[in-house]
């Protein structure tokens, strides 16, 4: 993946991808930045930038640097200073010997900080006196550490949502019948859990699972070859080499025989970074393996269906399953609800769809003519010559554009071609929603109306407003009608009516 494709692949914001811009990234508290680019027409526009890989939002990172920018040793003393102190306040090693310490404890004497999220030692007790505290933490909680701690929900850096125990079951089954002893879960907690406490109900084995997460909360329950504090993002090990050493050795136990990937990233995360961390981590595990350079580590990597010419763009070779993944704590995405209602997480494979088999009970049925498995609303079309529904509906063929569209969709003559009967003709769907340009967005768009009150927003967001009383020419007129409104009025209050 190489800075020049990545580049051109759409308009907008866009991040350039290679090993050299990695190398040269500054850090910030997340690991490694990404270099970004502003995109229109195909070509680059203006100063390229460096911003966080985790968070897609300033108020959640503020690291933001351009790319030709002179940086002071002050500034970079100050930002490494600044990168120390968001870090976790212990080790992995540090909290691998409190876990010792805890599990030692009595029952009684076993707590949970509920508001720090953090098992608390006898000499933690003071410290924590007026927090809202979790007695009695039995080995079964220790074992499920996801019902303990908060899921983090910021959809566009770190959220957790936890897979159901029905996706969980599915997860384990198809994993143990096709013979795999290795997971690495990749931001799937849950999932490390279940295969932990169930593997050996399901196939007699022990499968093994070593889980590479954000959360580095999760140093506290587990060892550290069982857990690896990990950004995805940007294939950072924040435990530097040694975590590195010990994801490698994982994935290479055996030859490389045995292990597959299972990955849950954020939603709202850019997929090309993910792919590029992913191929970083197939390349850890094509050392070992004996199937030769042109293998691919196993792979599920569940991710919204609407993702899928993007994912597929950066894995050719992957194929979107039928299967309806739900989550614990997410309100929509539930599997069973009819329509539109209906979750739209799939799990995208490069294993062979022939040899993953969807539960019957659910619905889903053996295609013989694509060769996998579908859901029960899912029509092959005879002239399409494939399952075409992706949303879980039964999709139609239209002849016009030669190709099965969702069932509320009707052909426009004027656009040419099928959408929403509502919907707006001449605007186009990629670009911007508010002129139809396609070279940008609608944030961007130079027709978009400014309104005063939205000027005076930017403005106190960024400070205090401060106007000069000698140079008002340069203010709205609306602003300086609500100035001598405001003066009036606390004049009339000051000075009532006899």
């Amino acid at each position: 993946m190489d800075e020049a494709g990545e580049g051109a692949q759409s308009e907008g914001i866009q991040v350039l991808l290679s090993d050299q811009s990695r190398e040269c990234a500054p850090h910030c508290p997340h690991g490694p930045t990404l270099l970004f680019a502003k995109v229109s027409q195909g070509k680059e526009q203006g100063r390229r930038f460096y911003a966080c890989s985790a968070c897609r939002d300033r108020k959640d990172c503020r690291f933001f640097q351009w790319a030709d920018e002179k940086v002071s040793q002050a500034r970079l003393l100050a930002r490494e200073e600044y990168n120390r102190s968001s870090q976790p306040p212990m080790t992995h090693q540090q909290y691998t010997t409190r876990f010792q310490e805890f599990i030692a404890l009595p029952l009684a004497k076993r707590k949970f900080c509920r508001e720090c999220q953090q098992l608390l030692l006898e000499n933690d007790w003071q410290e924590h006196s007026g927090h809202h505290l979790l007695g009695d933490v039995s080995v079964s909680h220790l074992k499920q550490p996801s019902q303990l701690l908060h899921p983090l929900e910021n959809k566009k850096s770190n959220a957790q949502y936890l897979f159901t125990d029905r996706s969980c079951t599915l997860f384990l089954d198809t994993i143990t019948s096709l013979g795999y002893t290795r997971v690495l879960c990749v931001g799937t907690p849950r999932l490390h859990e279940w295969i932990r406490l169930k593997s050996l109900e399901v196939s007699g084995l022990k499968v093994k699972s070593l889980l590479l997460d954000i959360d580095f909360r999760y140093s506290q329950f587990y060892g550290e070859d069982e857990f690896c504090h990990y950004n995805m993002f940007n294939h950072h090990f924040f435990g530097g080499e040694a975590a590195q050493n010990i994801c490698q050795k994982f994935l290479q136990k055996d030859d490389g025989q045995g292990v597959i990937m299972v990955t849950d990233p954020p939603f709202g995360g850019l997929v090309e970074p993910l792919a590029f961390s992913f191929k970083k981590i197939s390349d850890m595990w094509r050392t070992a393996a004996e199937t030769g350079n042109s293998a691919e580590l196993p792979m599920f990597w569940i991710f919204p269906y609407f993702f899928e010419a993007r994912i597929l763009q950066c894995f050719p070779e992957f194929t979107m399953l039928d299967y309806q993944v739900d989550y614990d704590n997410h309100t929509q995405y539930k599997h069973g609800k009819t329509g539109r209602k209906q979750s739209p997480v799939r799990i995208f494979t490069n294993i062979s769809p022939e040899s993953i088999v969807l539960p019957a009970s659910e619905g889903y049925r053996f295609c013989s003519i694509c060769k996998r498995y579908v859901s029960s609303e899912n029509k092959h079309c005879e002239i399409c010559m494939s399952c075409t529904s992706k949303d879980g509906r039964a999709w139609k063929h239209c002849i016009l554009c030669n190709k099965c569209v969702k069932p509320s969709w009707t052909h426009c003559s004027s656009c040419d071609r099928c959408a929403l009967e509502d919907h707006s003709c001449g605007r186009t769907v990629d670009g911007c929603f508010l002129c139809g340009d396609k070279d940008h967005k609608r944030s961007n768009c130079p027709r978009r109306p400014v309104t005063a009150d939205h000027k005076k927003m930017q403005n106190q967001s960024k400070g205090k407003l401060k106007i000069n009383k000698k140079k008002t020419s340069h203010i709205p007129e609306v602003w300086k009608n609500k100035k001598k409104q405001k003066k009036k009025k606390k004049q009339k209050k000051n000075n009532p009516a006899p």
